[in-house]
């Protein structure tokens, strides 16, 4: 079993699980722009992590949790998530400003801590913006989604996740009700101006795949649709 890991080796290991490294390798670049650091350095850390069995990091392929990275990664999402939920919840912080203070707390807190909150908040499966929470035990429920900016005229669909790193665009989903468990209708698109016509809650709106990019969501079968 590898040290008791740093917050930067955190950081590490939740964006590498982030970006599809429990089952396949992930190229440097793309951690890098994940955590908005240089390639250089993440080259230098990877092979540092390699070093302590928190990945396997082969040079041209990139780097893939190891079965303990894994357990790590998916410690830190359950505790980001829990406090997301509990700011939410119980401080009634809004969904756009809780994952900025979820990233600082997630570092700090016990196993005893994460565990209390969990209880309090009845052992919940998802946080604010959708995400599925992995269990104590962690398990981590995979879901078939897919993003609402690639949905078409006809198309019915449920939300149900909400990319969280960017509250401008979390209060402007809100405002138009582009929230978890929204059906969304997608009404028209026109591909040559890039522009959505979708009804949500009887409101017609419209806006481009750019307002729509970060919104995930499950299609409603044709005969369920109406």
């Amino acid at each position: 079993m590898p040290d008791q890991p740093t917050q930067a080796v955190q950081d590490y290991l939740k964006a590498i699980h982030q970006l599809g490294g429990a089952g396949a390798f992930v190229e440097p670049n793309r951690i890098a722009e994940e955590l908005g650091v240089k390639a250089p350095s993440v080259t230098g850390m990877l092979k540092r992590l390699g070093d302590a069995g928190w990945i396997e990091y082969t040079s041209g392929k990139g780097a893939k949790l190891s079965a303990s990275g894994l357990t790590e990664a998916l410690r830190v999402i359950r505790r980001h998530r829990l406090v997301e939920l509990f700011l939410t919840q119980v401080l009634k912080l809004d969904w756009s400003e809780v994952d900025a203070e979820a990233e600082a707390l997630e570092h700090a807190i016990s196993p005893r801590l994460e565990q209390a909150l969990a209880d309090y908040l009845g052992e919940p499966h998802e946080d604010p913006h959708g995400h599925p929470i992995p269990s104590r035990t962690g398990e981590l429920k995979a879901r078939d989604l897919q993003q609402l900016s690639t949905c078409r005229a006809g198309q019915t669909v449920i939300v149900r996740e909400a990319q969280d790193d960017n509250p401008d665009r979390l209060r402007h989903w809100r405002t138009q009700g582009l929230t978890p468990g929204a059906r969304v209708h997608i009404l028209t698109y026109q591909e040559l101006d890039d522009l959505f016509e979708v009804e949500v809650d009887g409101n017609l709106i419209r806006l481009g795949s750019e307002g729509l990019a970060g919104l995930r969501g499950e299609l409603v079968a044709p005969d369920a649709a109406s």
